[in-house]
């Protein structure tokens, strides 16, 4: 079995709200124009995790999203090398996590949010991915997944 990476994607609510996800049921993650997230992209596998960002506008981690496919060409950049990856909603949190909560907690000094904010997909570890979930009060619907 291959375990499950994770990961944080970052949008704007008034471009593509995590309720938005849930009311389409599934999205390209398509538009990133930065090598390293792009790398992130190509990394991610379907039935990886990702903690959902509202960036510029309140600025929390507000949902977990799935990947549904592995990385293909972003659609949106027809002959450059971008890439893309489908994704679904798995939960909302109960609460979401603020920016200025994940600063003040320790345990989470070195969170890419943190130590990369400008970085729009990212690897988070196993560890700062379930404590952001008990910060949200949230648990996934599927315990396997977070394994």
């Amino acid at each position: 079995m291959v375990k499950t990476q994770y990961w944080l994607i970052k949008s704007e609510p008034s471009v593509y709200a995590y309720a938005q996800l849930e009311r389409d049921g599934q999205t390209e993650w398509t538009g990133v124009r930065n090598f390293e997230a792009r790398n992130n992209l190509r990394a991610m596998k379907a039935g990886d995790l990702c903690l959902y960002y509202h960036s510029n506008e309140g600025k929390a981690v507000v949902g977990v999203a799935q990947v549904l496919t592995g990385a293909g060409p972003d659609p949106t950049a027809p002959s450059e090398d971008w890439a893309s990856v489908s994704v679904g909603p798995v939960v909302a949190l109960n609460t979401p996590v603020a920016l200025a909560t994940l600063k003040k907690t320790p345990a989470l000094k070195d969170f890419p949010l943190i130590t990369r904010g400008r970085l729009s997909v990212a690897a988070v570890t196993a560890k700062h991915f379930k404590l952001i979930l008990k910060l949200g009060e949230t648990m996934l619907p599927n315990p396997a997944q977070s394994s």
